[in-house]
């Protein structure tokens, strides 16, 4: 345990701008999907063919993150740190759960995490999101709390469940005449498979909820397109042999064809869209009540998703699509229609909304507040941004960016497979490979990449440029405590095999 972080910390309140001309502390509404890239949206991806109502004009009332990512997972089951991040502020390889936690995270955490400060600090806290991978001992510290994993393709068994709860929530809260501020953790099961999409939802985007494993699903034209960097299978292995999400997924399976790939995206569509109608609900209920002018509305996910991008299906891995979240936040002072590139991370989120309530961060935080981002005085929090992928192999996938660069190195199977790619995200914001240069790809996604939208890491002219990437990402792994070193690090370091080498036999994810 690291005794320099104290069990219990007070939060005496604290006058702040961000309180509103009345004195009233403000609300907050925490929207969280459950893998979701964030080119799922227009305001990411002007060729995205979903139609959320709500979102996209929550976005054109507030701010846009362009460089919003969770640091990353050492397990299959992405989404447990990346909420384990979310609820306690803390980095990837400090957390309760992690493989190195006795060194690097102090005993009683929740106590310092989300719901536990703003209740101490008087807030009314309520949460319903999904029940499994995620911090149970923060959970349960929410003063209201309704969890269940609803992934159907109707309102009781799938999102409409989640904002009925919060609509109850609401209706309690004024019959009681509760006037206390409140926090409210709005999370969805969806657009995670299986992807049981509404009827309705499905008509939209021609798909079906496929179920034969035998067969591909009927390729309809008015499908969703597949992405421009999809590709029918990995350029080389990633490192995590049979890991459920390429394997298991109901409609999809092992398949990458196109209409496996182009169906699964309208599924996920049909999901998405059905988010948008919750958190509208919501949304339109606090305006009734007078609130919605006084709340901070966000909106972002666990983590990415590739479905068919790069050759993959799930969220193991660290390309854009993937590493990047959504992230849109509308409230009191945020200038509307403003986008910034914000370079934050999920664990982020704890220290902001500490700010913007008027209340200290715990002393156990290790996130950065993003106000000053919010109110216009700085466009970044940070210039380097870090991302770990090692559920499976070890010592896996890491990833650093600064600026336009971006470097992957890939050390799995037994040092079988040792990959490089360098990008320029500038000039290949897709992440082009070589593999999507091939005729045969080009037909498909109607997009022919241009000769500097590759991988330029076997590229001479840019051996100083991978150099210092490659001098970046070790500073950065030795920064945040990684316990893991690649093949082309010389540097020794502890193995972080006591108790946290789960193999490739870790293939949890609900």
């Amino acid at each position: 345990m690291n005794s320099r972080f104290p069990l219990v910390v007070p939060f005496p309140l604290v006058m702040c701008l961000a309180w509103t001309a009345d004195g009233r502390q403000p609300n907050f509404l925490v929207n969280v999907a459950d893998d979701q890239s964030p080119f799922d949206f227009k305001f990411y991806n002007a060729n995205s063919e979903l139609r959320p109502p709500h979102i996209n004009p929550l976005a054109e009332r507030g701010m846009v993150f362009d460089g919003a990512y969770h640091m990353g997972s050492f397990s299959g089951a992405v989404c447990t740190p990346s909420r384990h991040m979310i609820m306690t502020g803390r980095s990837l390889w400090h957390l309760p759960i992690g493989p190195t936690s006795d060194r690097h995270c102090p005993a009683g955490i929740e106590q310092n995490s989300l719901p536990a400060v703003f209740k101490r600090s008087g807030y009314a806290t309520m949460r319903t999101c999904k029940l499994e991978n995620s911090f149970e001992a923060a959970n349960r510290l929410f003063e209201v709390r309704h969890d269940v994993t609803k992934r159907g393709g109707d309102d009781e068994s799938g999102s409409g469940w989640y904002a009925d709860q919060v609509l109850a929530y609401l209706q309690e809260r004024e019959a009681t005449n509760d006037s206390r501020p409140m926090l409210i953790y709005l999370g969805f099961s969806h657009p995670h498979d299986t992807r049981d999409g509404k009827p309705d939802r499905l008509a939209h985007y021609n798909a079906v909820n496929h179920v034969d494993r035998t067969r591909p699903p009927a390729l309809h034209p008015k499908q969703p397109k597949l992405p421009p960097n999809w590709l029918p299978e990995k350029p080389f292995p990633d490192g995590h042999p049979e890991l459920r999400d390429e394997y298991s997924v109901s409609g999809v399976w092992d398949r990458r064809d196109a209409s496996t790939i182009r169906n699964e995206l309208g599924r996920k569509f049909a999901c998405a869209e059905n988010i948008d109608l919750q958190v509208g609900r919501v949304l339109q209920r606090l305006e009734s009540m007078g609130e919605l002018e006084n709340t901070y509305v966000i909106y972002t996910a666990d983590h990415g998703i590739a479905i068919g991008r790069h050759g993959f299906q799930g969220k193991q891995n660290l390309y854009e699509h993937t590493w990047r979240v959504p992230m849109v936040m509308a409230g009191p002072g945020i200038k509307p229609g403003s986008r910034v590139q914000g370079n934050i991370y999920l664990m982020d989120l704890l220290a902001t909304l500490c700010e913007l309530a008027g209340i200290p961060a715990p002393e156990t935080n290790e996130g950065t507040s993003f106000c000053p981002v919010l109110d216009g005085q700085q466009e970044t929090v940070r210039d380097v941004l870090f991302g770990v992928y090692c559920g499976g192999t070890k010592p896996g996938m890491r990833s650093v960016r600064k600026g336009e660069w971006k470097l992957i190195e890939y050390d799995v199977l037994d040092g079988s497979v040792r990959e490089t790619q360098l990008f320029n995200l500038h000039e290949n914001p897709e992440e082009f490979l070589p593999q999507h240069h091939a005729d045969e790809i080009t037909a498909r996604t109607e997009v022919v990449p241009t000769r500097r939208q590759t991988n330029l890491a076997q590229d001479p002219r840019y051996n100083a440029q991978l150099e210092a990437m490659r001098r970046l990402l070790l500073s950065q792994m030795r920064s945040w405590d990684d316990p893991y070193r690649l093949w082309n690090q010389t540097e020794e370091s502890p193995n972080a095999s006591d108790g946290a080498d789960t193999g490739p036999a870790d293939n949890r994810d609900r």
